[in-house]
């Protein structure tokens, strides 16, 4: 194989898998953010969570300009999205601020990532049609981050309460239009 050859073969691997990287750069985000989260470092965490939706946003642009959308990059955002806007977020809002709730605290944090995992699921066996069923995780977990800024100011909890909503919105049937 001569050296243009192999280049050649090297970018178009590249380009195949260059949505991949992006999502798995998400994914890496939320492992750093649960991390930083269990260290105690809550507002690093919340920039990650941040960064992360970012990434999400752009491996499925990188993978319809490039024309490499496949299964396994839908099944990989998948993988990633129930951990950086699952399991990062909940565990920020637990770790943060539902700690002193004792049981309630840790029956909606895994409620609501039980129907985060229910939602990513029931999308990956759909046909998609244009519309998003239920609000999407990415949507949540930043909508759950995002209220962790008022912590000073609001009880601890109203957490369980924007869990619950949370939760309930990711398996409700209404459908918002793709953008």
């Amino acid at each position: 194989m001569i050296i243009s050859e192999y280049v050649d073969l090297t970018i178009k691997k590249l380009k195949a898998n260059f949505a991949n990287l992006i999502t798995l750069t998400n994914l890496g985000l939320g492992g750093y953010a649960i991390i930083f989260t269990l260290r105690g470092e809550f507002d690093l965490s919340l920039l990650l969570i941040f960064i992360a939706a970012l990434a999400d946003r752009f491996d499925g642009i990188a993978a319809r300009k490039f024309n490499i959308e496949s299964e396994l990059g839908k099944q990989l955002d998948s993988m990633s999205d129930i951990i950086s806007f699952g399991v990062a977020p909940a565990l920020l809002l637990y770790q943060g601020i539902l700690y002193d709730l004792g049981a309630p605290g840790i029956f909606f944090t895994v409620l609501y990532i039980l129907c985060g995992a229910f939602r990513l699921a029931k999308f990956n066996v759909t046909e998609s049609n244009g519309y998003f069923t239920g609000l999407p995780i990415t949507a949540a977990g930043c909508a759950a981050t995002l209220s962790y800024l008022a912590s000073a100011a609001v009880p601890a909890v109203f957490y369980l309460f924007i869990l619950i909503i949370l939760s309930f919105l990711m398996v409700s049937p209404f459908r918002i239009k793709k953008v």
